[in-house]
């Protein structure tokens, strides 16, 4: 193709460029490339967060207000038929009156600002999605996304080179190129920590950096006990301590005293005279006198009892029997 007036090449049609960017791409797939072309469309360029915040920190800057819009129709009518982001790299070919490559290359973010990032965002990045979704609070993606001090690169910091004639320092060309990483940040907003050579990940492993670590204990009252726990979430808790002990009113008694009365229980009688003796004796155990009078369906019964009690005869026998009950037993010698 000849150039025409001034060296420049002839204008080629938006209809045109667009035919000859899918006759290209065809041939590259054909050839075995993979490429990733930003999709012709109408409208705004980025719709999400990333990739409107990318646009808008190119937009900011005036080293590019002069070659930029004509950056925007070219990335929208299909004309960058590959656009592939790695480390620190931009690798893309765009269609004009010829098919030209582009390299845009950006420095990594340096570490002390990017430790001053994640100062400022401690605290606030709960979640990797949502930090990807920009989801997050106005006040930090502010501080990720402030120019000169944010991820965003500023001017001094991208390079870039295409292999078409024009002679200025930005052509259409890489201006195609920038929108069209907005474009693709959209879809992939990871892609923007890789271009700065950061790992989003840092972000969330700092969100409890700046908040202090208490050395002090919680009080007792403030412990929820185990049964608690174990309502709340569903679970059944092992025994970590010792069974507790016995309640305060329950007295234990002392284990000479049960081992006294076990014994006793299991001893059988020595002969039968033993055994008279001792069922005489419980039998004839003092009553201890009740605290009031017992109520009863019949007052007859009770009067009667009463007055049998205090028969004279019946406490000279109660007496006799106490007498022979206290006297030694003798052994018969075998």
């Amino acid at each position: 193709m000849g150039y025409g007036y001034g060296g420049w090449k002839p204008y080629v049609s938006a209809a045109e460029r667009r035919k000859k960017a899918e006759l290209a791409a065809a041939k590259a797939q054909k050839a075995g490339a993979v490429l990733s072309p930003i999709a012709s469309y109408r409208g705004a360029i980025a719709k999400t967060f990333w990739g409107k915040a990318w646009c808008d920190n190119l937009e900011g800057y005036s080293d590019y207000a002069n070659r930029l819009p004509r950056g925007r129709t070219y990335v929208r009518n299909g004309s960058v038929i590959d656009l592939q982001i790695t480390a620190g790299e931009v690798r893309a070919q765009v269609m004009g009156s010829s098919l030209y490559t582009v390299a845009v290359t950006v420095t990594a973010c340096p570490a002390k600002q990017w430790r001053a990032i994640g100062a400022d965002c401690a605290g606030s990045i709960d979640s990797l999605v949502e930090l990807l979704q920009g989801k997050l609070s106005t006040a930090v993606m502010e501080r990720i996304c402030k120019p000169g001090t944010g991820l965003f690169p500023v001017p001094k910091e991208i390079r870039f080179s295409c292999s078409c004639p024009d002679w200025a320092s930005m052509c259409k060309h890489v201006a195609a190129v920038l929108y069209g990483v907005g474009a693709r940040l959209d879809q992939q907003p990871e892609l923007l920590f890789a271009l700065r050579r950061v790992e989003a990940n840092d972000l969330v492993r700092q969100a409890g950096a700046g908040v202090p670590r208490s050395t002090k204990r919680p009080a007792t009252s403030k412990v929820l006990d185990d049964a608690l726990v174990a309502d709340v979430f569903g679970l059944e808790m092992a025994d970590a301590f010792a069974p507790p002990m016995p309640a305060a009113g329950r007295k234990k008694p002392p284990a000479g005293k049960v081992t006294a009365k076990k014994a006793t229980k299991s001893a059988p009688p020595a002969n039968a005279k033993t055994a008279g003796n001792n069922e005489s004796i419980t039998k004839k155990l003092p009553v201890k006198a009740s605290a009031g009078q017992r109520k009863s369906t019949s007052g007859n019964v009770v009067a009667g009892k009463a007055n049998l009690a205090k028969s004279p005869a019946i406490a000279k026998e109660a007496a006799t029997r106490k007498r022979a009950s206290t006297r030694p037993v003798k052994r018969s010698s075998r």
